[in-house]
């Protein structure tokens, strides 16, 4: 028995007794070769357990082994395979040399879901393929990334339709011994548990591992004998249950995450969660402190200096909140050993005014840097929680953001990638961040790249052939009527697809708003088009399950039927046919509820070319020649924005793109050119690996550097910040701007400052501006002193902050400043004064969010 594999006893021919090693290695999902080697073992079962390669290792039988292991073709890809996965572990990886001193040290992740790929049905959507693709590039980036999630024994649910197009949820209790998984072992050979206290008792956990190339993913699984009934089921699906189910769940993730990581030896310094779903972890990492000794505030600013938040969701209501009475049920036990502590536990998570605690909240005042997942979300976020941080300004808010991408070798078709393979420079695919390594794609020949596309159009249509016919022979339809979809959608016809998430946001019935305008493009018999949709709804979304039956419904009608389409049980096998094989990707959601979308990027890397709202990733993606942009009014009503949002889809459609598409006949250059644009353009941007880097270099290292430094020296530098803030919240209100003063204009020396709308001489005009300050026992130094005024540019006005500097000190605590700035503006008319509070130790300038201004 293979010791690697103790639970399981494969028996195969020495030639290929490597197999289960890539079958239990969710590698193989990347690795186009590798997922080629389980197919030829047998082609149509692999489809049939959903590449499932651990199945077919265990459902195979013998004698297949033994022929295969002396089939040429078969052991010559072997070999090719294993030396490419030997050659991927020991190769000297980005985080190596770029972070060499901190390769001992883990990231932990920590999200409520994961998505590697079909056979691992441990996803809903969006998040947990995100989840996925971060876990994916950050193995090949070489950076030590610990994963911890939950492993859920039904996943999320199987979609089905009926006769009217109304989704049925179907769930499946999986067998985890057939799964990519393997369970976690302690230093006797039995399984691994933690515990992890809950209410009044104490729920066992069993760790089970997902192994990602170089990394691992842990998942907790409560589905234990030892568990009453009622904890049995925390683990059994996501996103699944009431309140008490979710509070009980996210209890788990966080605190157990932290547990498990602890019961790994993992020598972890800095933790990332993914959405606030896992925001508890930092309530037991507090505790582990309190427990060494370290004062509750400074253990809150070690635990801030080494957590990392991003936020997914730009909708309030969107985020998890629990009364605080349940809180308290919940952990009872913890606030019965810390009581002393129980109110500021509490306050970290409580929202003002309410008895709610928000997650939210818990997770944005515990972790030091926070981001949101787009530009365009970074500011949503700013704007959403800008209450939370005092009366700064929006676009002062201590929240950036890092813009979603997608993990390219996973999306990528492999057709793709052989083309590519022949145009770019063999490095490619190793710094696909790199733009320059993209130039190729001008020279690749328009009629090889349609090849390919229209080889993965016709893949795809088979794929959805097959899928329609399997929901009409379930549901006991008339034979003539399952084999007429034989005859459905055409591949050479204008093909646009949406699939999502089917929330009412997304509206994927915009394009239904006028069913004579969209008849006449569908059946335009020189100039076709025609849409496959597929999404689930979840199963609680009432309006989300009307929204995919009214899809159903129009595609059912005798002017539609065949060229609109609508696919069921969308997943991660599904949405690579999809992406990779429709011309065209529709995303039409209310700006700006779109929080970044990834399935777009997904398409555009395939040469699928986007037709999209400017929300999320798409408005930094799109530059006018790679796409299209779906117009509206950003700051209208809805009714408006809808309004205008179709309109702006039936026209482009009518104007544009069926135009662009049919204009050259069998080989449209001028389509084939906006693919490739599409691919230059966002393939090196809207990638994992871009993404994982500006995580790793922008929040990673600058947490754990941070974190190394509050941990020396018996917690120094933490305990000084910890003691600066609580000083500073008692004594800000001493802080006064006593008096404002104007100077005279004086022309201005070098470099005129530019204002917009005054004339030019004003505009070189300068004056000294002083401010008078009482500071109270607060020492000037630790402050600074700030003029802020805006400035008109072309998109928008922007804050311009003058620094002033002291000038004289008048009296005890009293400090006069200066700072010069343009003549024409005015006091309180134009600008103000404000002073804040500040140190080398914050982690961002208004990481304590106290504002004085004048």
């Amino acid at each position: 028995m293979d010791t690697r594999f103790p639970f399981i006893d494969f028996k195969l021919p020495q030639a290929i007794d490597r197999l289960p090693e890539l079958a239990y290695n969710v590698w193989f999902s990347w690795n186009h070769e590798a997922l080629e080697l389980f197919a030829r073992v047998d082609r149509e079962r692999w489809d049939q357990i959903l590449h499932n390669p651990v199945r077919l290792l265990l459902e195979t039988d013998s004698s297949v082994w033994a022929s295969l292991s002396q089939d040429t073709e078969f052991t010559e890809l072997y070999t090719s395979v294993m030396k490419q996965w030997d050659e991927y572990q020991s190769q000297t990886t980005w985080f190596q040399k770029t972070y060499p001193q901190h390769t001992e040290a883990y990231i932990a992740y920590l999200s409520a879901e994961f998505g590697f790929h079909e056979s691992l049905p441990l996803y809903s959507g969006g998040l947990g393929i995100l989840a996925g693709d971060h876990c994916k590039s950050a193995s090949d980036l070489g950076i030590p990334l610990v994963g911890v999630g939950l492993l859920y024994k039904k996943g999320y649910f199987n979609q089905k339709f009926n006769r009217e197009g109304q989704q049925q949820t179907e769930t499946v209790r999986y067998d985890f011994s057939k799964l990519p998984i393997l369970p976690v072992q302690n230093e006797n050979g039995e399984r691994l548990t933690i515990q992890v206290p809950l209410a009044d008792r104490t729920v066992l956990l069993q760790l089970w591992k997902i192994q990602v190339g170089r990394n691992a993913v842990y998942l907790l699984d409560a589905d234990l004998e030892a568990n009453s009934e009622w904890d049995r089921e925390l683990t059994a699906q996501l996103y699944g249950g009431n309140q008490d189910t979710r509070i009980a769940q996210e209890i788990l993730l966080g605190i157990g995450g932290v547990k498990t990581i602890r019961a790994l030896g993992l020598p972890t310094a800095v933790y990332h969660i993914n959405e606030g779903h896992a925001a508890f972890q930092a309530l037991e990492r507090i505790r582990e402190q309190l427990e060494s000794g370290v004062p509750f505030h400074v253990a809150v600013e070690i635990i801030r200096a080494s957590s990392i938040f991003t936020t997914h969701t730009p909708v309030p209501a969107g985020h998890d909140a629990f009364g605080l009475p349940m809180v308290e049920h919940y952990l009872q036990s913890l606030f019965r050993r810390w009581n002393e502590h129980k109110q500021a536990w509490l306050q970290l998570g409580n929202t003002a005014g309410s008895a709610q605690f928000n997650m939210t909240h818990l997770a944005l005042n515990t972790a030091a840097l926070r981001n949101g997942v787009s530009q365009l979300h970074g500011q949503v976020s700013r704007d959403m929680f800008r209450s939370f941080h005092g009366n700064i300004d929006a676009r002062e808010v201590p929240i950036s953001h890092i813009t979603n991408g997608v993990h390219l070798r996973t999306w990528l078709a492999p057709e793709l990638q052989e083309l590519f393979d022949r145009f770019l420079p063999g490095t490619w695919l190793k710094h696909q961040a790199n733009l320059d390594q993209w130039q190729g794609i001008q020279i690749i020949p328009a009629e090889s790249l349609w090849g390919v596309h229209m080889e993965l159009k016709e893949k795809l249509i088979r794929f959805a052939r097959a899928n329609l016919r399997e929901h009409r022979r379930r549901n006991d339809m008339p034979a003539d009527k399952v084999e007429e979809v034989r005859s459905y959608l055409n591949p050479q016809a204008l093909t646009i697809g949406f699939a999502r998430r089917f929330a009412t946001y997304k509206r994927a019935n915009l394009i239904f708003s006028d069913l004579n305008r969209l008849h006449r493009l569908v059946n335009d018999e020189q100039r076709p088009v025609q849409f496959i949709f597929a999404g689930k709804a979840h199963p609680a979304d009432l309006p989300g399950q009307e929204m995919i039956k009214q899809v159903y419904q129009v595609s059912q009608m005798d002017r539609f039927r065949g060229k609109i389409v609508l696919l069921e049980n969308y997943d991660m096998n599904m949405a690579r046919h999809l992406v990779q094989g429709v011309d065209v990707w529709l995303n039409n959601p209310r700006r700006p509820y779109e929080a970044s979308g990834t399935s777009g990027q997904k398409a555009a890397m395939n040469g699928v070319i986007n037709f999209s709202v400017l929300d999320g990733w798409w408005e930094e993606g799109y530059d006018g020649s790679n796409g299209w942009s779906i117009h509206g009014t950003n700051d209208a009503d809805w009714q408006r924005q809808e309004q205008e949002n179709t309109e702006s889809i039936y026209r482009l459609l009518e104007q544009e793109i069926v135009p662009l598409y049919y204009n050259q006949g069998k080989l449209p250059q001028q389509w084939v050119a906006r693919m490739k644009r599409s691919i230059q353009t966002l393939a090196p941007v809207f990638n994992t690996e871009r993404m994982v880097m500006d995580y790793t270099n922008r929040t990673y290292i600058p947490a754990l550097t941070r974190t190394l430094k509050f941990l020396a020296n018996q917690h120094d530098a933490a305990t000084k910040v910890a003691d600066f803030k609580q000083f500073i919240r008692s004594n800000w209100h001493h802080v006064r701007i006593l008096e404002i003063k104007d100077g005279t204009g004086q022309p201005a020396a070098g470099t005129a400052v530019k204002i917009a709308s005054i004339p030019t001489d004003a505009a070189n005009m300068l004056k000294d501006v002083t401010a008078t300050i009482r500071f109270g026992p607060v020492w000037y130094k630790d402050t600074a002193v700030e003029i802020i005024y805006y400035e008109e540019r072309k998109d928008g006005w922007h804050p311009v902050v003058v620094p002033m500097e002291p000038y004289r000190e008048l009296e005890d605590r009293v400090v006069l400043y200066r700072a010069r700035i343009p003549s024409h503006l005015q006091h309180q008319a134009h600008y103000s004064i404000r002073v804040r509070p500040v140190s080398a130790n914050f982690a961002t300038p208004f990481e304590l969010p106290l504002l004085t201004s004048l």
